[in-house]
């Protein structure tokens, strides 16, 4: 029979008098058990007594002054476990199981109460200068009194107590007591809330503690309550070692942390077409995050949030940052869960899977089978890195795969939990058919304003004169070169610059002259000189680092460069010490300098040690990089080092000193490995360009004879053990998995950049645009077979892995010579092609779609049934160019030159012509829908034909200043009318 919790609580409260509270006469063990807990309370206990001789329940203590409550720090599980064991003693009666649940209900609601209100000491002040009654509060303490709970309401709280109709009553009580001290209600809502789900906690508690005293819970709490608490103290720990400990990490090797320095980034929203708008309002990045996830619209829910940036612009530090910052949460409404994802080394068939498996090494909650579906926890899914995944550059299937799960994962679990994802934007690129639901923005470079607050952290760790001068210097419009100010917005090239100033590191003259690429090389050439000189102690070997960098810092510079083509090589973000010394057989100095710190310190301490030249120890027992970009510069000038001795004149009748067996075993020992980034690339041409040692056309010709015979094959097909078997077979053994026919895919597309970069390099230069000249698929004489050496090198790449190709070069691609190359049925999608010579070429049923081909020249290409949907295509030259039945939907066509070209049966729906020159152009039977024509040259054109019948229009075509209308072929009759022409 059900019965109102105001009967429980005066049953309950029966057996013994007020007078209870101030003696302990009676012998029985629950009578002194509870006199005992009573006793040890004292004074405290005042403000007990009216709820044993006046209330209904024990949340009626939330009518009393709180500050009175949480200062005197009442045990109120404690007394309630205690009043259950003095009932049954004192009875003789076994508590129910709804007595058991009433009176522990409440008073882990209480404990929860309190716990939480402490935090809130602007509330705390306001509930207690108020009133403690009016209409709404006694309105819901007598909807609590008169709540009828019988035995299946109490398993039921037992089971989801934040989900049960006993806390919605609790929550209405404490609702109306906050309104009443000035919250609004959803804010009283949201504070409700967070105190049920954490009374969960003391509720479970409770009934443990009481299990083997009231036989009720003893027999419930076999059914797997251990459990429960196990997960909540498997998130605490957690939540303590992985996210609270975070920003509390030194930086790099100082003496303050992360934490000391953060200031919070602004972002810019980017479009679903990917596009930034740089001239937009910026926004407070942790504010509209926080606004994204607390949206109650189940379409923003449904979002993934994908924070993207470049190099050093903060993204890892804003996770731990927010992470840590959910983790505090008064509301508690996530649980913040942080991946590093260049942690993850095996990818499973869901995300689901992927999460648990590496979770589970250290989250005892993940290893249950309902952790993700559990109703009481909410998880915010932090998954830091994507552009850092470790999965091979050409495994493009994968990376789709993984970022579509993404995707879906959010959209299953929208009403639950929550994704962000960081990475640079170039991690995107390549991907086709990105999820709908990512919801992209941009760190923006950091304004004055954000420097401001950043010197103001720094001038807390170095109050000096000195830290002010440079603040000023780098704000100062006439005395700071333009560079340095640029590099400045980056907040990790502005804690290196003003690090190296304040130890007198800094050589701004040198920046006056350099610009874009060459400032940043500046920056990392000053800093790696600033770490190798400057003395850092180690307390068990003081003077270890002064010896490895006084005896021979050259050397020391070195084992940091092969340290980097080693972790680039491997895939990861980390090498073993064995790689990197297996590297350096052939460097005696090296070696000897390895040797020696070993033997002072074992190979542990040497790493260690070499965590002062952004180099860490891992737990896998490698090393890895602080940021990915020291080691792509390092991994850039240690290519270099190899380019310019390729060149190096040789002696006694020798060319060159490099004979062409070791050029061939050096090009597939450094780049038989994977694809190049376009970060490495650009600091490697950055390097090489201002060195004095850089014969451009001696080493244009050695790459690309190596090209031309790697092109036919030779390198797989010389026996026994052939370069491609060898780099192999040394890759394995330090547990790299790589495939011979891989090795020699890599290193001959990784030639094939080096070859485009000197290309193009010298075609912005007069001495040298006649002298090197590269035809990836062999030079094209005009009315000539179109060559298919390229194609035959994609289908090669792709044969164990479609995309390869396109994956790995397709973004370097700017400004090739194309000319006559047969590229049917090619995948080139999203590759970048801008003011590439594509004249002539045949490009039929090829896959062009979101590629860059912006200036590209594709006069008289035969395009036909290309797919070129989303391609930028403006300015382009297509004169001539046959794109019948090609699909331009969504394309960019602005101001391009399409004069006599053939589009006939083209879907042009939704495309930008605004500007085009259509002059004489073959429209006929083109899908125009929705395309923008406005300002397009249509004189000559031909809009209709006995074949491909009129172009369609329909009422989103923009028609707006269409020149020449008046003198096309075969105008419709229809859009005559429309357009008053008839």
């Amino acid at each position: 029979m059900n019965k109102p919790l105001s009967q429980f609580w005066k049953r309950l409260v029966a057996p013994f008098s007020s007078e209870m509270l101030e003696t302990t006469a009676e012998s029985s063990k629950a009578v002194l058990e509870l006199g005992t807990t009573l006793q040890e309370q004292g004074t405290k206990l005042e403000l007990l007594k009216p709820l044993v001789e006046q209330s209904d329940s024990l949340l009626d203590v939330l009518c009393s002054p709180v500050a009175q409550v949480v200062g005197a720090g009442l045990p109120f599980v404690s007394i309630a476990i205690a009043l259950l064991k003095f009932y049954r003693e004192k009875t003789h009666t076994e508590p129910t199981l709804e007595d058991c649940v009433v009176l522990i209900s409440q008073a882990a609601y209480l404990e929860s109460f309190t716990e939480i209100i402490a935090d809130h000491q602007q509330l705390l002040a306001s509930w207690n200068s108020q009133q403690h009654s009016d209409q709404a509060l006694k309105k819901a303490l007598k909807e609590l009194d008169d709540f009828e709970l019988d035995a299946d309401a109490a398993k039921r709280a037992i089971a989801s107590f934040p989900e049960s109709q006993l806390v919605k009553h609790f929550n209405k009580v404490l609702s109306a007591r906050l309104q009443q001290a000035g919250l609004t209600q959803p804010e009283a809502e949201d504070f409700t809330a967070s105190v049920a789900r954490n009374t969960e906690i003391y509720f479970l508690q409770a009934l443990a503690a009481a299990r083997n005293s009231v036989q009720p819970l003893a027999d419930l709490y076999s059914n797997g309550g251990i459990e429960v608490i196990k997960k909540y103290g498997s998130i605490q720990d957690y939540l303590e070692q992985e996210i609270e400990s975070k920003p509390k990490e030194n930086v790099f090797s100082e003496s303050f942390t992360y934490k000391d320095i953060y200031v919070k980034p602004q972002a810019r929203k980017i479009d679903p077409n990917g596009n930034i708008n740089d001239s937009s309002k910026l926004i407070d990045l942790e504010n509209w995050v926080k606004n994204t996830l607390f949206d109650k619209d189940l379409n923003i829910q449904r979002k993934v949030i994908f924070i993207q940036g470049g190099p050093g612009r903060g993204k890892s530090i804003f996770c731990r940052m927010f992470a840590d910052l959910v983790r505090l949460d008064l509301y508690r409404r996530w649980t913040p869960i942080l991946i590093r994802l260049r942690d993850i080394e095996v990818f499973q068939p869901s995300l689901e899977e992927t999460l648990r498996s590496r979770l589970k090494s250290k989250c005892h909650f993940a290893l249950r089978d309902d952790w993700l579906i559990d109703p009481h926890i909410r998880f915010l899914f932090i998954l830091d890195g994507f552009d850092e995944l470790r999965i091979e550059r050409s495994n493009n299937p994968s990376v789709e795969r993984f970022i579509r799960q993404v995707g879906t994962f959010q959209e299953d679990y929208a009403q639950k939990h929550r994704v962000i994802i960081t990475g640079r934007a170039m991690a995107l690129h390549g991907i086709d058919r990105l999820p709908a639901n990512l919801e992209r923005v941009e760190i923006a470079e950091m304004d004055t304003e954000l420097q401001n607050q950043w010197f103001n952290n720094w001038r807390q760790q170095f109050p000096t004169d000195k830290t002010t001068a440079f603040q000023e210097f780098l704000q100062n419009a006439q005395s700071c070169p333009y560079q340095v100010k640029e590099l400045a917005k980056e907040p990790l090239l502005l804690y290196m610059l003003t690090a190296m100033h304040r130890d007198d590191k800094l050589d701004i003259s040198k920046f006056e002259q350099a610009t874009g690429t060459a400032a940043k090389i500046l920056v990392y050439e000053q800093a790696l000189d600033w770490v190798l000189t400057k003395q850092r102690s180690d307390s068990r070997h003081p003077d270890l680092n002064y010896e490895l960098t006084r005896q021979n810092p050259e050397a020391l510079q070195r084992i940091l460069a092969e340290a980097a083509v080693c972790v680039v090589q491997s895939g990861g973000e980390s090498a073993s010490m064995q790689m990197v010394k297996a590297r350096l057989q052939q460097d005696d100095e090296a070696k000897e300098l390895i040797a020696k710190a070993e033997k002072e310190l074992r190979e542990e301490s040497l790493k260690t040690a070499l965590s002062a030249f952004y180099l860490k120890s891992n737990d896998d027992g490698g090393v890895e990089f602080f940021h990915k970009s020291f080691r792509e510069f390092l991994c850039a000038e240690r290519l270099k080092q190899s380019l310019e001795e390729w060149t190096e004149p040789g002696r006694r009748g020798k060319t060159f000193n490099v004979d062409e067996q070791q050029l061939h075993w050096d090009i597939y020992d450094l780049f038989g490995y994977g694809g190049l980034t376009p970060e490495i690339v650009e600091y490697l041409m950055g390097l090489l360009v201002t060195s004095a040692e850089f014969p451009p056309v001696e080493l244009f010709q050695r790459l690309e004879s190596f090209y031309l015979r790697w092109c036919d094959g030779e390198f797989m097909d010389t026996p026994p053990e052939n370069f491609p078997q060898k780099k192999m077979r040394l890759l394995q053994e330090q547990g790299i998995k790589q495939g011979q026919r891989q090795v020699d895919i890599y290193a001959g597309l990784n030639v094939m950049i080096l070859l485009l970069e000197l290309h193009r390099y010298a075609q912005q230069r007069d001495d040298l645009k006649k002298q090197i000249i590269f035809y990836p698929s062999g030079k094209s004489e005009e009315n000539s077979i179109s060559s298919t050496q390229l194609l035959r090198i994609i289908n090669y790449s792709d044969c164990f892995q479609f995309g390869t190709f396109n994956n790995v070069v397709g973004q370097f691609l700017r400004g090739a010579d194309l000319s006559g190359t047969n590229l049917s049925g090619a995948d080139l999608s999203r590759a970048v092609l801008s003011r590439a010579d594509l004249t002539r070429a045949y490009l039929t049923r090829a896959d062009l779609s979101d590629a860059d081909l912006s200036r590209a020249d594709l006069s008289d290409a035969d395009l036909t049934r290309a797919d070129l949907s989303g391609a930028d295509l403006g300015r382009a030259d297509l004169r001539g160019a046959d794109l019948k039945r090609a699909d331009l939907s969504r394309a960019d066509l602005r101001g391009a030159y399409l004069r006599g070209a053939v589009l006939c049966g083209a879907y042009l729906k939704c495309a930008d012509l605004s500007r085009a020159d259509l002059r004489g152009a073959y429209l006929s039977g083109t899908n125009l829908s929705g395309a923008d024509l406005s300002g397009a040259h249509l004189s000559g054109a031909h809009l209709s034909d006995e074949v491909f019948g009129d172009i369609h229009w329909d009422e989103n075509t923009n028609w707006e200043n269409v020149q020449g209308l008046d003198t096309a072929k075969n105008v419709p009759e229809a859009l005559k009318q429309q357009l008053g022409l008839s």
